[in-house]
């Protein structure tokens, strides 16, 4: 590369899918948290297939998923309209559609790592915070999350990598602006288009590199478990 090389214009992306993995990934841990801690306790008839609505975007193809976001989120919705009005703006083709993609497709894997987490904790440890009068606000705060603390950075590295390898529904509603919305994944692309496969090559390294550093993380994590 030479000194003309536009190095602000190619860290873009990296930035730009930084913040949206980040901020998805916590969003996500949050949701599976809260989600995954209210199914444990309860029982009812369609349990399963509020799991099996859960665990889809695991198996859909993602532009099945993105098109579902842009039908959703779309001007044509009410949902659409009512965050059009909260953020002054389409939601659709912006950095915060590229967020909502990445919840909505890695929510499975994060839900699925934070429920088997607390479901390992024994109930035995839950009862007797009961019986010391913790209220479930408290033994869950104080028992269980602490107890499945591993599987719970698990579930956030996981998400967060998910995340940051997010392409068919980020393409589908967020596009390929770039500057605006244009993530690591969508710049290969570009660049594959554009026969700039000196460029894709560079990315694919960089996602490659991270990918496996954050599934290292992860697997001497549950190592150490």
């Amino acid at each position: 590369m030479d000194s003309a090389f536009d190095w602000h214009s190619f860290l873009l992306p990296f930035w730009l899918s930084l913040k949206v993995s980040l901020i998805a990934s916590i969003l996500t841990l949050i949701a599976g948290i809260w989600i995954a801690s209210w199914m444990a306790e309860r029982h009812f008839s369609c349990k399963a297939v509020l799991e099996t609505i859960f665990m889809l975007p695991l198996v859909l193809p993602p532009t099945v998923v993105g098109f579902l976001l842009l039908t959703l989120l779309g001007r044509k919705s009410w949902i659409g309209r009512l965050m059009e009005w909260l953020f002054a703006q389409p939601v659709i083709f912006t950095w915060y559609a590229a967020v909502i993609a990445a919840i909505v497709i890695s929510f499975p894997l994060v839900y699925q790592t934070v429920k088997v987490g607390i479901a390992s904790v024994s109930v035995e440890y839950k009862d007797a915070a009961r019986l010391d009068g913790a209220n479930e606000r408290q033994v869950l705060g104080r028992i269980t999350l602490p107890l499945a603390g591993r599987s719970l950075l698990t579930a956030y590295t996981l998400g967060f990598a998910r995340a940051l390898g997010e392409f068919g529904a980020t393409l589908m509603i967020a596009g390929n602006i770039p500057g605006r919305t244009q993530t690591i994944p969508t710049v290969i692309y570009t660049a594959v288009e554009t026969n700039q496969m000196h460029l894709a090559w560079i990315w694919t390294f960089i996602v490659i590199m991270i990918s496996f550093i954050l599934l290292s993380f992860t697997g001497t994590n549950k190592a150490s478990g």
